[in-house]
């Protein structure tokens, strides 16, 4: 039995998407295209892959089984294909990065575009997301995580700023109304504006650090939103005066700059370690993966480590 490697590619790409007309979006193919190549390869293999309705394209069990061992190694196929591109002048061809919403707001700008003008042949995506995931299963070449929550066998390399700040403010409005808190544990007679990630958690307790004296605490308040892709109402409610807000400093300074925002507890300011690019570390680097690890490299200087336990 012999399937064709552009068949399996349309079966992967439809199961993903979840429907032709998205895949044929994605892939640049038709959906007619990818439609006759998933037929092809059913009937080759003997077995239905996808279950078809009008609202949904959905893998069968067979389906299921698939493209889970089909994900990494159509993507090791990717990568050795793409070893050709080191004899270019030019690295070319897709890079696809999976990164939480605070990366691509706080991290990626000062790198993404003058990555993109030296290197005009690639097309770089971003996927923006705060679960955490499988990068190589989601379909992508590498990803940017925390220390914390990096993926283990992976090589990771410091990208973006190499300490950051957890920063708490609230508008001058609501400070005036409610007082100034001069210590963490006041928060808790304060409205506070919180987060929940994928996982279902809070962004609590929210802690704090002084003079070796650690201190967390469990606010609530009137509003929670999801992490990374409703943040900017958080902090739009915070601007109004609904409440407290604590975030990345980076991602609060504009505000403190144009004074809608009044840092608060700063003298308490948690810090912490900035992100990493991370990558498999038993695999071929495909070009443009590569060029980009070099861009960042060569912008900060940073040593690569093993984050092998």
């Amino acid at each position: 039995m012999k399937a064709d490697l552009n068949d399996l590619n349309a079966f992967v790409a439809v199961a993903r998407a979840g429907g032709f007309r998205e895949a044929a979006r994605a892939s640049g193919s038709s959906a007619s295209f990818l439609s006759e190549a998933v037929r092809r390869l059913e009937a080759e293999l003997g077995v239905r892959l996808l279950n078809r309705t009008t609202r949904s394209v959905v893998p069968t069990e067979a389906g299921k089984g698939l493209l889970e061992r089909l994900g990494p190694a159509l993507t090791e196929v990717e990568a050795a294909l793409d070893v050709v591109n080191r004899f270019r002048d030019r690295p070319a061809g897709s890079l696809r990065l999976n990164v939480p919403v605070s990366a691509a707001r706080l991290v990626l700008p000062a790198i993404v575009p003058p990555f993109l003008a030296a290197y005009p042949d690639i097309r770089l995506e971003i996927v923006a997301e705060e679960s955490f995931v499988d990068v190589l299963a989601a379909g992508c070449d590498a990803g940017i995580r925390y220390d914390e929550r990096l993926e283990q066998d992976m090589i990771a390399i410091p990208i973006g700023p190499r300490q950051q700040r957890f920063a708490t403010a609230a508008s001058p409005d609501y400070l005036d109304r409610h007082g100034r808190p001069q210590h963490p544990s006041e928060l808790l007679d304060h409205a506070c504006l919180l987060g929940r990630f994928d996982s279902g958690a809070l962004t609590t307790p929210w802690e704090y650090e002084r003079d070796g004296e650690v201190v967390r605490v469990e606010p609530s308040g009137p509003l929670i939103v999801k992490v990374g892709g409703a943040t900017d109402l958080s902090v739009d409610a915070a601007i109004a005066g609904t409440g407290v807000i604590t975030i990345f400093e980076d991602w609060l300074r504009p505000y403190f700059d144009s004074g809608v925002l009044e840092p608060i507890l700063e003298p308490w300011w948690q810090r912490f370690s900035g992100p990493f690019l991370y990558y498999p570390g038993r695999r071929l680097v495909p070009a443009p993966l590569r060029a980009f690890i070099d861009f960042v490299k060569a912008s900060a200087n940073p040593l690569e480590r093993s984050c092998r336990s």
